[in-house]
Order: C-alpha cells, then sequence, then structure tokens
C-alpha cells in the first residue's frame, strides 16, 4: 500500500515537472500571439508614419483602400495633435523664416484661404467671437492670421511690415467699408509702418471692381499684388491673379474630412439642388427638365423663391447631407457662373455638373486665359461635368444609371483627390507669389 502511495506520488511529481518545462518552452520560445486588428475606435488600418500622423487633415489617403475613418473622440485627439505639432513647428522654425506676413481678414472669403487653403487654426475656435487669431507656417513665410468685429482700423497694433488685406468688394455698401481700410492701410504705408500689401478681393459679380483701381501700384497707388475672386480681365498673373471663391464660409461651411463611407457607400440619389429659383432664369428650366423626365423624384430637389443669406442649423445639416447622399451636385449659374455649390460639392465627393455659360457683365477671357467662364477651375483640371443647356442633363442623368458602384467610388477618389491637390496647389502659389514680390522688392 505504501509502494502504491509512494509511485502514484512520484508519479504527480513528474507531470508536474513536465508540465511546467511545457509552459516555460511556449513563454519564452514558442511565437507570440498576434495583436488583434484595431477596432475604428482605436488604431485605424494600415501602418501610419508618425510624420504623416502629424499632417492632420492631411493624413486621410484616398490611395487606400482599407482606410477606417475615425470617430468623434478620434477626431478631436487628432486635432489636439495637429495643433501640437504645429506649436512645436513654429517655436523649432522660429527665426528660420525669411518673410512674416500678417492677414487681416475683413471678409468672410478669410476663413477659407486661412482654414482650407492655409490649414490654419483659430483660437478661440468659437465662430462668434469678437477677435480670433492663428499662426501657421508655409515654405519661407510665417504666417499670422486676425478676424472678426473687433478687429477695426487703428485699433490694434501693426508689428509686421507686411500685410494681407482681405476686402469683399461686391456691392456699394461692401465697397465703401473696404475703402475705409485701404485708406488706412496707405496712412500705414505713408508713415513706413507697412512696407508691402497685398488684397484678396471678393470682386463684383459682374467683375465691376473699378474703384480698386487707383490703390493698385501699377497706377500709382500702394497695393502691389491683388488676387481677386470671378474671370476679372484684369487677370494677368503678374500683379493681379485669379483666386476662387469657395465655400460659404459666411454659412458656416466646415471643413469636410473625407471619410470611408463618403468613398464607398452607395449613394441614394441620383441628382441634388437645393437653392432659390429666380423667374425667367436658367434655374427654373433646370427644374421644369427634372419634373417633365421625372427625375425630380430621384434628385433631392428643394427649391426655395426667395435667397437665405443665412443657415439655421438644420438648413445647414439637409443640405450637407444632400451632397454627402447624391452622385452629382446641380451647379445652374446665378448673377455669376461661379458659385460656392461648387467647392461644396468637391468637399463631399459629389460631382459639379455644371452651366458653362457666361453671365451678365464685365466677366471674361483674360490676356493669359481664353477659357472663361471658370478660367481658374478649368486651368486645373476640374473633373467637373460641364454643359451649355440644361436639356443636355437628362442624357447625363441616363448616363449615370448605367455606372456601377465601383466606377462611382474611383471617380469620388479622383475627385477628392484632384480638390485635395487643388488647394495645395493654392497653397504654394499664393505663398510663392508673395516670397517673390515682398522679398524680391526687400532685396532692391
Amino acid at each position: 500500500m505504501r509502494l502504491t502511495r509512494k509511485r502514484l506520488c512520484s508519479f504527480l511529481i513528474a507531470l508536474y515537472c513536465l508540465f511546467s518545462l511545457y509552459a516555460a518552452y511556449h513563454v519564452f520560445f514558442g511565437r507570440r500571439r498576434q495583436a488583434p486588428a484595431g477596432s475604428p475606435r482605436g488604431l485605424r488600418k494600415g501602418a501610419v508614419a508618425p510624420a504623416r500622423e502629424r499632417r492632420g487633415r492631411e493624413q486621410f489617403t484616398l490611395e487606400s483602400e482599407e482606410w477606417n475613418p475615425w470617430e468623434g473622440d478620434e477626431k478631436n485627439e487628432q486635432q489636439y495633435r495637429f495643433k501640437t505639432s504645429l506649436q512645436v513647428l513654429n517655436k523649432s522654425t522660429k527665426g528660420k523664416t525669411d518673410l512674416s506676413v500678417q492677414i487681416w481678414g475683413k471678409a468672410a472669403i478669410g476663413l477659407y484661404l486661412w482654414e482650407h487653403i492655409l490649414e490654419g487654426l483659430l483660437d478661440p475656435s468659437d465662430v462668434t467671437a469678437q477677435w480670433r487669431e492663428g499662426k501657421s507656417i508655409v515654405g519661407r513665410t510665417q504666417y499670422s492670421f486676425i478676424t472678426g468685429p473687433a478687429v477695426i482700423p487703428g485699433y490694434f497694433s501693426v508689428d509686421v511690415n507686411n500685410v494681407v488685406l482681405i476686402l469683399n468688394g461686391r456691392e456699394k455698401a461692401k465697397i465703401f467699408y473696404a475703402t475705409q481700410w485701404l485708406l488706412y492701410a496707405q496712412n500705414l504705408v505713408q508713415i513706413q509702418k507697412l512696407q508691402h500689401l497685398a488684397v484678396v478681393l471678393l470682386g463684383n459679380e459682374h467683375c465691376n471692381n473699378e474703384w480698386i483701381n487707383p490703390f493698385l501700384k501699377r497706377n500709382g497707388g500702394f497695393v502691389e499684388l491683388l488676387f481677386i475672386i470671378y474671370d476679372s480681365p484684369w487677370i494677368n498673373d503678374v500683379d493681379v491673379f485669379q483666386w476662387p471663391l469657395g465655400v460659404a464660409t459666411y454659412r458656416n461651411f466646415p471643413v469636410v474630412e473625407a471619410s470611408w463611407s463618403m468613398l464607398h457607400d452607395e449613394r441614394p440619389y441620383l441628382c441634388n439642388f437645393l437653392g432659390t429659383i429666380y423667374e425667367n432664369s436658367s434655374r427654373q428650366a433646370l427644374m421644369n427638365i427634372l419634373k417633365k423626365d421625372g427625375n425630380d423624384k430621384l434628385c433631392w430637389v428643394s427649391a426655395r423663391e426667395h435667397w437665405q443669406p443665412q443657415e439655421t442649423n438644420e438648413s445647414l445639416k439637409n443640405y450637407q447631407d444632400a451632397l454627402l447622399q447624391s452622385d452629382l451636385t446641380l451647379c445652374p449659374v446665378g448673377v455669376n457662373t461661379e458659385c460656392y455649390r461648387i467647392y461644396e460639392a468637391c468637399s463631399y465627393g459629389s460631382i459639379p455638373v455644371v452651366e458653362d455659360v457666361m453671365t451678365a457683365g464685365s466677366c471674361g477671357n483674360t490676356s493669359v486665359h481664353h477659357n472663361a467662364p471658370l478660367q481658374l477651375l478649368k486651368s486645373m483640371g476640374a473633373p467637373f461635368i460641364f454643359i451649355k443647356n440644361w436639356k443636355e442633363l437628362p442624357a447625363v442623368l441616363e448616363k449615370e444609371k448605367t455606372i456601377i458602384l465601383q466606377e462611382k467610388i474611383e471617380r469620388r477618389k479622383m475627385l477628392l483627390q484632384w480638390y485635395q491637390h487643388f488647394k495645395a496647389e493654392l497653397k504654394m502659389k499664393f505663398t510663392n507669389i508673395l516670397e517673390s514680390s515682398f522679398l524680391m522688392k526687400n532685396k532692391s
């Protein structure tokens, strides 16, 4: 009996030792288990280099089929990283820039330049704040930006020699206000507090901008460079350059982050048009054509008779949903061919269908471009659908019905990539023009 117990104990001890050796082998020599793939709320699929992460809004790559969009908490983290890296960049490059430029944003188009083109941040983020400011470095230039109702001539310190003034010259009341700013800047130049001045101008929709002519340096004034919206015949790419209208920042249209679903989801609507219908206009003709063929039932259409300058939270969301859920965005002409809708459609990967006709007024071809209207967009290869008459629309929509989802995904990629490139090109072009002009004149 004692022998049996002894053998049993020996067997158990031997079994325990074998198990211990087996466990030790797997701990120290066995293959480690692979970590599970990250969820949408954790790591994004695919390795992302730290440098790319620091680029904030640029970190989304359209070429990546497996990219997963981050959700709300990840967006906040990404924005924090972007802001922190921007501060580190500013500190590390302090003293290394050749040019300091302050931008005075006295028109809503300034936010398109700052947030969408130059990709700058603003503090505070509250759009209703009286004073907002930001800093950014592009190339050899350090930009600072100020905007808001509290930015008033003579009521803030001017501590830079180079200024870009952003003005609205669409109508008489705006022109009067813009003129006061130019007179203020002229005084600063005369007392040598400013050396160089450029203007970004939201021009008149008929291109009647003669009021600013006396201020241009070529006419004896002090404005060295003019970036002007709409197809002005003044554009020569020497001292007058065309600038895009951009999105309606005055209606709080945001910087849109591209997402996986924006690219890959089936969109329930063939097209969309949300806007004001003017009597005897091409917009009225567009509505009639949509109704005639029954395509208005396949498109998100919401028409109104009177223009509304401001959006409610609900109307802005409806508009953004319409862009996101439509394959095409119909862009009829208004007072001018160029409209905010074109750029807003690009932000959501909805192909703009543009009415490619000249409107009344003085806009048109220039000495350097001969393809008005929308010369800037065309010169940069905009992948839009251009039509001369809305009678062409039924054929466009019939063709659209035959396109499979994969082809639409590729087309959305192309549009979003083009729009990213468009903004990046303008960012560098704008900076290069300022550096070439201001730095060259400083040397001379």
